[in-house]
């Protein structure tokens, strides 16, 4: 598969899932690039150096004038805090990916430094640090900016919403972008795709969960959309970053935590302090990261640098996916041999959680004109893309799952 703007990608590529526009404006890009360096290995500088090929920023320089070239390419610095921490090679990885890329099709001249939560910014406060112009980006998922906006959530993962695929179709063909950005304006802000985790796991939990009733009081770690969702269920939420969760499991502050899924979850040791891990996480069918920019700083850089920003956010997006999809299963097997208990939600607790979400956002749209705007297209694709998804997706995966061994 391939766009209209002749990629050479191969099927494991994500260019699929950009649109035409971010590829023709990356087209336009001035300068001369240097050969990519590889933090990964041969098989992804080969893949950086087809992304900044087929994207039209690298060998087009050599026919612009050197004056233009001077004159397009500025020396600039700037700072992203994350969300996420540093020991995270694939959420906190996937803002480094993304400030090589920019630096790797600048010749070094655009850096972007990258920070953890509490170097520059707190892990919930770099939205507000943005804003403000302290500094110039930021990495997060943005429903844990719950409490300013549940409009926010649309940016990361809502309650029974899309899946990574559909999260990605729905951004880059289904005017997602735009939506939001208009959304963002009020913050100063302009965002763009930046990563996903894709189905995360349910959770962490100390006890078993065998009906709706063993919800009732239970301290659970959750963010955003699926904290008000949980709360008419009984559960108590509770906002704990990302570095706090294992000692606030260890010391029963909370009954269980949602983070996203096994190769993250190993890498923290939450199956050292939660035995049970349940899953699917319904309230992110996706998770969605997202790179934010000061929107004055933006609009002051040049149109080839602002194309740079979105064409390697859109390649952080499809690596860290790609990540997940690839370290996932390893991870888990090694959770279950080492004692890990899996369990699937029950019936019960699944249709009860759709119902309350329902509700949930049937209250929020009577009240927020900002977030039933965007609801509303959101839904109405996800409704189409399940129309779709139930045909040949859904029953080729069923099959696999289920051939024999």
């Amino acid at each position: 598969m391939r766009t209209e703007s002749a990629l050479t990608a191969g099927p494991g590529d994500f260019f699929v899932a950009q649109p035409r526009q971010v590829l023709l404006d990356a087209a336009k890009v001035c300068g001369h690039f240097g050969p990519p360096t590889n933090p990964r290995g041969k098989y992804m500088s080969l893949k950086r150096r087809q992304f900044i090929t087929t994207a039209g920023i690298g060998a087009l320089g050599a026919a612009i004038a050197s004056p233009a070239i001077a004159q397009s390419a500025p020396e600039i610095k700037w700072r992203l805090a994350s969300s996420f921490p540093k020991s995270l090679d694939t959420l906190f990885g996937g803002a480094e990916l993304f400030a090589r890329t920019v630096a790797e099709a600048t010749d070094n001249k655009f850096q972007i430094q990258v920070f953890g939560p509490g170097e520059i910014a707190p892990a919930f406060g770099v939205v507000d640090a943005v804003q403000s112009g302290q500094i110039e980006m930021f990495q997060t998922a943005f429903y844990y900016f719950w409490g300013k906006d549940p409009t926010f959530c649309f940016g990361t993962a809502v309650p029974f919403g899309l899946n990574a695929r559909q999260s990605n179709a729905f951004m880059y063909q289904g005017g997602g972008i735009d939506l939001f950005n208009d959304f963002l304006k009020a913050y100063n802000i302009i965002a763009y795709p930046g990563g996903n985790t894709g189905t995360q796991m349910g959770g962490w939990f100390r006890k078993e969960i065998n009906t709706v009733a063993d919800l009732n009081g239970l301290k659970m770690r959750t963010a955003g959309f699926a904290g008000a969702v949980l709360s008419k269920m009984g559960v108590v939420p509770t906002s704990v970053p990302g570095a706090d969760i294992y000692p606030s499991l260890e010391k029963g502050t909370i009954d269980a935590a949602e983070w996203v899924g096994p190769y993250d979850d190993i890498k923290l040791g939450f199956n050292k302090v939660a035995p049970y891990y349940y899953y699917p996480g319904w309230w992110e069918g996706s998770a969605m990261l997202h790179l934010g920019i000061n929107l004055d700083k933006f609009n002051a850089l040049p149109k080839n640098y602002q194309a740079i920003l979105k064409s390697a956010a859109a390649y952080a997006n499809g690596d860290v996916m790609a990540r997940y999809d690839a370290l996932n299963p390893a991870a888990l097997k090694q959770l279950i041999t080492s004692g890990t208990k899996l369990r699937a939600f029950p019936q019960p607790v699944m249709e009860a959680s759709y119902k309350a979400a329902q509700e949930t956002y049937a209250e929020i749209n009577a009240k927020n004109p900002t977030f039933k705007k965007i609801y509303d297209a959101y839904m109405a694709f996800r409704d189409d893309e399940y129309l779709w998804w139930q045909v040949a997706e859904y029953n080729y995966d069923n099959f696999m799952i289920r051939r024999p061994k």
